[in-house]
């Protein structure tokens, strides 16, 4: 495979293109669609899976807790992160205990706010304490990494998902806000920092370089992985034949 590599920009390291094999970042599949679901599973590249209320509801699941049994029972050996759906913490901290208690590779996805804006950071404290593996998620911003770092220190494993595709919606670079977060992370072996919500495949390779530990990705995004060190001249045919091909298709006249 062809490599190339990019200039440090904003004092980050460079990164290079490289072979999937040889990444460090691990690869979660973030969905709540069973059947893709299960198709990411047999890929060797994926070591996990994620999911929230919203994919859910777009995949149309009616039953909360059989779906996600289901999927446990499918898939009991890699890590999965669901989401609690409650606004009121001690609903968040009941449902908690409750999704916990599906199995060891269970992580419990918690909000790092309710909606009023209210830090989860007291809830955070009491779970993590009592053996319940997280995944604090929402975060944008190094403060919140830092309010959610300090409130799961002494706990189990657990993660803190930082939506760096949400941070350059902004038109802000994530590149450096992911790097700070790493270094905030780093005296903690325990926690496992997670660029979510990534836009391309290019984040794979950006997170790899700052030594980001997870980057989840949809099933849309994760089946472009095949064209990781395409020939870009080849690439190009193959986008004039497809606009010749459905130009042709079309039946246009001028």
């Amino acid at each position: 495979m062809p490599t190339s590599a990019t200039p440090a920009l904003n004092g980050q390291p460079a990164f290079v293109l490289k072979p999937l094999a040889d990444l460090r970042v691990r690869l979660f599949a973030d969905g709540a669609d069973k059947t893709a679901m299960l198709e990411m599973y047999a890929h060797p590249l994926i070591q996990g899976f994620t999911t929230n209320p919203t994919l859910m509801r777009k995949a149309g699941i009616a039953d909360y807790q059989a779906f996600s049994r289901e999927v446990l029972a499918a898939i009991p050996d890699r890590p999965i992160s669901f989401e609690v759906f409650a606004d009121e913490f001690d609903e968040m901290e009941r449902q908690a205990y409750l999704v916990s208690s599906w199995g060891a590779n269970v992580y419990v996805k918690i909000p790092v706010t309710n909606t009023r804006g209210e830090s989860a950071c007291g809830l955070l404290r009491r779970l993590s304490r009592r053996g319940v593996k997280l995944n604090v998620t929402a975060i944008l911003t190094l403060d919140q990494v830092r309010d959610a770092r300090d409130a799961i220190t002494d706990g189990p494993p657990c993660c803190i998902s930082v939506f760096a595709g949400r941070i350059a919606d902004t038109g802000r670079d994530p590149v450096p806000i992911m790097a700070e977060a790493v270094d905030l992370l780093r005296p903690h072996p325990q926690m496992e920092l997670i660029w979510a919500s990534p836009r391309e495949l290019l984040n794979i390779f950006q997170a790899d370089a700052i030594g980001c530990h997870i980057i989840t990705a949809t099933t849309d995004i994760l089946k472009k992985l095949h064209l990781v060190g395409k020939d870009l001249a080849d690439y190009s045919l193959e986008t004039v034949k497809m606009f010749y091909d459905d130009a042709r298709h079309s039946g246009f006249v001028l």
